[in-house]
Formats: structure tokens, sequence, C-alpha cells
């Protein structure tokens, strides 16, 4: 999976260099100019990590934090300020680094990679301990509950099952006779109608949004996905 950061700063070079350098190493990359706007590309892009200005027009980079405060989101500061008072501030708003201009593009990167590293380990502890967390959405398969913005959801056993398998393992492409193979076990002698069918009602249960975490192979099969982005067909 590429990793997707968010630059925000009102200095459009800035903005520019640090686009084409993350670019360079493999990740995706959107820009915001002011603080109100790193918010509404939090909404539609959904970054893994945010390199944030703290001196912004509009909403400053401390306040960006504070919004931020609940989100699953790796937040490096980036300020022009050498007093250290700045970034224990920006630290104690839940920043997770930060790096003070002028700074050098090997540092950036070396910061950012050491970022993506720490959120990835935790969120393969958290699958450890079958636990899944997309935004809003939850799943625990010790608990066999499902939740979205806390309101808990009820699925019969084979949609509970059909459905940690996909989040479980995302990307991976299942046909429908292999999904019989797995969740039904060897003995179904149903059709793959009953899979379509089953994915129908966990869809319908999960809602306008949330029911893009399982993704129709077109000629193949299914698919589950661990992120959500705006307009998926």
């Amino acid at each position: 999976m590429n990793e997707k950061i968010l630059v925000v700063d009102d200095e459009k070079s800035i903005l520019d260099v640090l686009d084409c350098a993350l670019k360079r190493e493999g990740y995706l990359v959107e820009k915001a100019y002011n603080g109100q706007e790193a918010l509404d590309k939090v909404k539609s892009f959904n970054p893994h990590i945010i390199i944030l200005d703290l001196m912004l027009p509009v909403m400053n980079g401390y306040d960006v934090c504070k919004k931020l405060e609940k989100e699953n989101i790796g937040i490096i500061m980036l300020t022009a300020k050498n007093d250290i008072v700045d970034k224990l501030v920006g630290l104690e708003l839940g920043a997770d680094d930060y790096l003070t201009k002028p700074f050098d593009l090997r540092e950036v990167i070396a910061r950012v990679k050491s970022l993506v590293r720490r959120f990835k380990k935790a969120t393969d502890e958290k699958r450890n301990d079958n636990l899944i967390n997309i935004k809003d959405f939850n799943i625990n398969k010790k608990q066999r509950s499902v939740s979205v913005k806390n309101l808990k959801i009820d699925f019969t056993q084979m949609e509970f099952d059909l459905l940690y398998l996909f989040l479980l393992n995302p990307n991976v492409v299942y046909s429908r006779d292999r999904l019989l193979e797995i969740v039904w076990g060897m003995e179904y002698i149903g059709g793959t109608r009953t899979v379509d069918t089953h994915i129908q009602r966990i869809r319908k249960k999960l809602g306008y949004t949330y029911e893009k975490l399982i993704q129709t192979v077109h000629g193949v099969g299914y698919k589950g996905v661990d992120e959500l982005f705006e307009n998926r067909d």
C-alpha cells in the first residue's frame, strides 16, 4: 500500500519541494495552503501522515492538531521557530514529531519513513489482537462485534466471518468458489449465489460509506480494502 502524505504550508516553494521529494519516494501526496484546507483534505484524501506547518493562515497548526486529536494520523510539525516551548506545545497537542526550517530533505524523508514504520507496527499489533480499525469502523474478532461510529451492527456468523476475512487480508482477491470453501466449508453444496447474497447483506448493514470496504472484482470475485477513497465505484 502506498502511504498518503498531506503537506500543509502557506509557502508554495516549500510545498513544491516536499511534493516532489515525497513522490520520488513512492508516496501519494496532496497539498494544502492553510489550516482549514488541511482539515478539508483530511476528509477527502484520508492521509496516513501530515507534514504540518504551525504558522498558517485561516487556522494555525496548533488548532489543526486539536481538531485531529482523535484521528489515527501521524503528524510531523514544520516550524521556523527554534523555541523549545513551541515544539513542546505541538507535541502535547498530538503531534508525533517535528522539523525546524530550514530543513534537509533527507531528514524529512527519514522522519516520514520512521513514522510510517511506527504506525504500521501499531496497526499490525492491533490486528494480532484481532482488532481492525478503519476510520470510524471497528471489528473485534474475539468479541465477534462490529461497530460504525460506536454504534453496534449485528451480523450473522457467516456475514461476520466473510467481513473479517476480507479486512484481515486487504487487497487479496477471492473467487466465489474460494469463499465458499473458506467460510462455508468443503461440504457446502449451495451455489455461489449464496456468496453474492451474503455480501449484499453485509454492504447494506455497513451503510453507504463503509460498504466500500468490500470491493467487487468483476469477472473474478471480491476483495476487501483497508482504506476508503471518495467516489470509488
